[in-house]
């Protein structure tokens, strides 16, 4: 009798007979499938999973810089009311302006396709080029930087979007050179690691802080007259002045923020694939009835056409605005050039150590102590390039993701889970209007997690030395406390500088003695080598 066979055997038969066929392929040969013991459907899943965890990153980072305003100015702002008179520079920042507001909704879809493009280009290239399993998309840390120390919240910043956006750009060449001579590792070296690390946490804190604010969070703190910031979550706010109209902790939208935290936050205490996206969705599609009091199309002429670009669901965007939005004659303001050079600092650190780490845990090191790997220097001008690439769409650096440690641990071996993963981005640029629709209640609780995900090199620091675990506080406590990155750096390296230059002092000092020393011996030494060389004088 024949024997019978499930359909998930069928199934598994088959999938092992496409896995041999691609090996022995001539894509198989390229991406060493073999030699890397992987399979084209593990790599397959492992890119889909890899997408999963990093999928926030559209909506997010499209997100936090239209708070930049883009390429948005009061020229686009439309009369209110009766009045005829050109709208003033405060129709930006004070009240909704119509006609500001549909800027910055043409923006916004600009920056959702320029992060899905920038992401797509990125991985496929790492993936071809380098043959190594590792996302990429524009960094987080690095947009936050952009969009509120560099341009300010609606260009309230001292550098114009179209200045900052030349400053990326250059970035990336500069780093791309720096990539192609070697420089870029030794650059990293060159930090003093407590304050690397302290930079990382600092930055998490920087985006937690940004996560929990109402412009691009849930709302849970605002501002404050007598204590700077203080606990809101309220319902209603007074526009000129950001007071809590009726009361704190009654705003809908924080608390519906709040079950997304807690949905993300339990995903990733389990361990769940996809984690981070699982909250953000919840409160998305929540946020999509109309007719609630957490919509997020209000009965306004302007949620009114939110909602219906939303009915399209699949519409794919060109952008309009944000491409090629350079203009490289700030560079005579001391501002960009202090923010180019701090763009370049989290790019050696950020993009280079996570590079590394992934390396180190997907195994692809040398092995010879170095934490060089295989496909290292392909890699990094990969990076690089990709930065060059996001400038020139609107976007910010791009940077190899931590995200790509889901895919790794799915088995992902080779490029081509970087390979899957641009074509995941490639299909999301089809559904710009779904992407278009995400609240900022539903993308704060990712950030909040992000910042709390980089907390746990904070233990890495040496705080029991208190030449290092000075400078690490100072940097990670201004990064936060004066909205700045830039100012946590430089703090922080001023103090490092500050304490150990006794030290320094005392070391140079007893070197140059031990050499002065040294030589009076040797002049010593030779004085008396010449007495003892000359003949005995007669005498007379």
């Amino acid at each position: 009798m024949a024997k019978t066979t499930s359909p998930w055997h069928r199934l598994s038969e088959a999938e092992a007979a496409v896995n041999r066929a691609v090996a022995a392929s001539r894509v198989g040969r390229y991406f060493k499938l073999d030699a890397r013991k992987s399979s084209f459907t593990g790599e397959l899943r492992a890119g889909a999973a890899t997408f999963l965890t990093m999928a926030y990153i559209i909506s997010v980072n499209a997100a936090i810089l239209t708070d930049s305003g883009g390429p948005c100015t009061a020229r686009d702002c439309t009369p209110v009311g009766n009045s005829t008179a050109a709208p003033g520079p405060e129709c930006t920042v004070v009240g909704a302006n119509p006609g500001y507001e549909q800027c910055l909704a043409r923006t916004k879809s600009d920056l959702i396709v320029a992060t899905a493009v920038a992401a797509m280009a990125g991985s496929f290239a790492m993936g071809v080029l380098a043959n190594l399993p590792l996302a990429l998309a524009p960094g987080m840390g690095a947009n936050a930087y952009f969009a509120y120390n560099m341009v300010g919240f609606h260009g309230s910043g001292p550098i114009p979007y179209r200045t900052a956006l030349a400053v990326v750009m250059l970035e990336g060449i500069v780093f791309f050179a720096l990539s192609a001579v070697g420089l870029r590792s030794k650059l990293a070296r060159m930090i003093p690691r407590n304050i690397r690390l302290a930079s990382a946490v600092g930055i998490g804190l920087f985006l937690a802080f940004t996560g929990l604010q109402a412009h691009q969070g849930v709302g849970l703190v605002g501002a404050s007259p007598s204590t700077l910031v203080t606990l809101t979550a309220c319902s209603e706010v007074d526009p000129a002045t950001g007071a809590c109209l009726g009361g704190t902790m009654r705003s809908p939208t924080f608390w519906l923020g709040a079950v997304g935290f807690l949905i993300t936050a339990t995903c990733l205490a389990r361990d769940v694939k996809g984690g981070m996206i699982y909250g953000i969705l919840l409160v998305t599609v929540v946020s999509w009835f109309r007719g609630t009091s957490v919509t997020v199309f209000p009965d306004t002429p302007a949620g009114d056409a939110a909602f219906a670009y939303f009915r399209k669901v699949v519409d794919f965007h060109m952008i309009r605005s944000t491409a090629g939005q350079l203009g490289f004659g700030g560079f005579r303001h001391g501002h960009a050039w202090l923010a180019l050079v701090t763009l370049l600092y989290v790019d050696v650190l950020d993009t280079t150590g996570t590079m590394y780490s992934m390396a180190e845990y997907g195994g692809f090191t040398d092995g010879a102590g170095g934490g060089g790997f295989e496909g290292e220097y392909r890699a990094f001008l990969v990076d690089a390039g990709s930065t060059v690439l996001s400038a020139g769409l609107g976007s910010t650096t791009v940077t190899t993701y931590i995200e790509s440690t889901a895919g790794i641990r799915e088995g992902g071996r080779t490029g081509l889970t970087a390979v899957t993963v641009a074509a995941c981005f490639l299909a999301s640029l089809f559904f710009g209007p779904l992407l278009m629709s995400v609240p900022p209640w539903a993308v704060g609780p990712s950030l909040v997690l992000v910042g709390a995900m980089m907390m746990r090199v904070a233990k890495e620091i040496e705080w029991g030395d208190m030449k290092e675990a000075v400078p690490a506080f100072v940097t990670m406590a201004l990064m936060p406390l004066s909205f700045s990155i830039a100012n946590g750096i430089i703090a922080g390296l001023g103090v490092y500088v500050a304490l150990h230059c006794p030290d320094w002092a005392r070391h140079v000092f007893g070197k140059a003695s031990a050499v002065l020393d040294d030589r009076r011996n040797q002049v010593a030494a030779a004085a008396a080598a010449e007495a003892e060389a000359e003949p005995p004088q007669d005498v007379v």
